[in-house]
C-alpha cells in the first residue's frame, strides 16, 4: 500500500506481552484488528510506544511480519527501523523492507549526537539503501540530537523515498517552519498527541499517536476534524481528551498508555525492564480520568 497521501490517526501501537515476559501475538492481532475496525488509518509497530528498546532482531522482525499479515494491505504498516549506527538502521530496514511494511520510521541516532552533517549522512545512507518510503522521526528529549527543520527538508528535496517527518520536539514554531517550507507532497505529523490539533489546523497532516492506542476511533475523529479545518468539532474533542493526553506522560511513554489498555482489559499490563509498573497514586489518577470517560 502507497503511503504518500495518508493522513489522519496512525498509532504507535503497543506490544502486549505474556507475565512470563514473551510477545502475546493474540492480543497483539486482537488490537491490529480493532485498529482497523475503529478507523486508525496507519499503523507503526516497533515503535517507542512498542518498547523497541527491549526487543531483539528478531522479534521486531516478527512482530513486522505479523502485523503486515493481520493488516493486509488495509491501511498502511510503517515498521520503526532506527538506530544509532547507521549500519543497524539499514539491516533493520532492510529487514522490515522484506516483512512487507509499507513504510518506515526512522529516529534521529541517540546517545552518539551526530553533527547535522552527520545526521544528513546517516539518512542518506539509509534512503540510498532502501527502496521503500521513509518517515523521518525527530525526538530530541529521548535522542540528545534534533533534526532542524532546514535539515529535513533539505532531505526532502534531495531524496524522493524521504515524505514525511513526524516532529516530536514540542514546539509549534517547528511546525510553522516546516509547513510553510515543505516541497509538495511532503508529509508533516506530529509526534505529541497535544500539539497535533493545532498543528493540524496549521495544515499539518496527522498525527503518530500514543494516545490512539486508547480512544482509536475517536482520535481518527479528531485527526480527521482538525486536517479537513473542522474548527468546532476539533475542539469539541480535544477538550474531551486533553486531560488524557496528558496523563499520557505522567510517566514515561509507553507506561500510562499500556496500564490503561490493561484497566481497560483489552492488553496485558506487563513489561520488559527497566520499564515497570506504574506508580500506585499515578495510576489511581490515570483509572479516575478513564472512568470520567467511560472507557472502564
Amino acid at each position: 500500500m502507497h503511503i504518500e497521501n495518508l493522513t489522519g490517526s496512525i498509532v504507535a501501537i503497543v506490544t502486549p506481552f505474556k507475565d512470563n515476559g514473551e510477545i502475546d501475538f493474540k492480543t497483539f492481532d486482537e488490537l491490529l484488528e480493532w485498529h482497523v475496525a475503529e478507523g486508525t488509518d496507519g499503523i507503526v509497530v516497533c515503535g517507542t510506544t512498542g518498547e523497541t528498546p527491549a526487543l531483539s532482531e528478531q522479534e521486531d522482525a516478527m512482530l513486522i511480519e505479523r502485523a503486515v499479515k493481520t493488516i493486509n494491505g488495509r491501511i498502511p504498516v510503517i515498521a520503526g527501523s532506527g538506530s544509532n549506527s547507521t549500519s543497524d538502521t539499514i539491516k533493520y530496514s532492510l529487514n522490515a523492507q522484506n516483512a512487507g511494511a509499507d513504510g518506515l520510521l526512522i529516529v534521529a541516532p541517540y546517545y552518539n549526537k551526530p553533527s547535522d552533517a552527520g545526521l544528513y549522512h546517516h539518512f542518506a545512507a539509509v534512503a540510498n539503501a532502501v527502496e521503500i518510503p521513509i518517515v523521518l522521526y525527530n525526538v530530541p528529549s529521548r535522542t540528545g540530537s534534533c533534526i532542524p527543520a532546514s535539515l529535513a527538508l533539505k532531505l526532502a528535496d534531495d531524496f524522493d523515498n524521504i515524505i514525511a517527518i513526524k516532529e516530536a520536539g514540542g514546539d509549534i514554531n517547528v511546525f510553522v517552519e516546516l509547513l510553510q517550507n515543505r516541497p509538495a507532497g511532503f508529509k508533516v505529523y506530529s509526534g505529541d498527541d497535544f500539539l497535533s490539533t493545532s498543528a493540524n489546523l496549521l495544515g499539518a497532516d496527522g498525527c503518530i499517536s500514543v494516545i490512539a492506542n486508547i480512544v482509536p476511533g475517536d482520535f481518527h475523529k479528531l485527526m480527521e476534524a482538525s486536517v479537513n479545518g473542522n474548527v468546532d468539532k476539533s475542539r469539541d474533542l480535544f477538550f474531551k481528551y486533553k486531560n488524557l493526553m496528558k496523563l499520557m506522560a505522567i510517566e514515561s511513554n509507553p507506561l500510562p498508555v499500556k496500564t490503561a489498555l490493561s484497566l481497560m482489559g483489552k492488553s496485558g499490563e506487563a513489561f520488559r525492564l527497566p520499564l515497570c509498573s506504574m506508580e500506585d497514586e499515578n495510576k489511581e489518577i490515570l483509572k479516575l480520568e478513564l472512568k470520567r470517560l467511560n472507557l472502564m
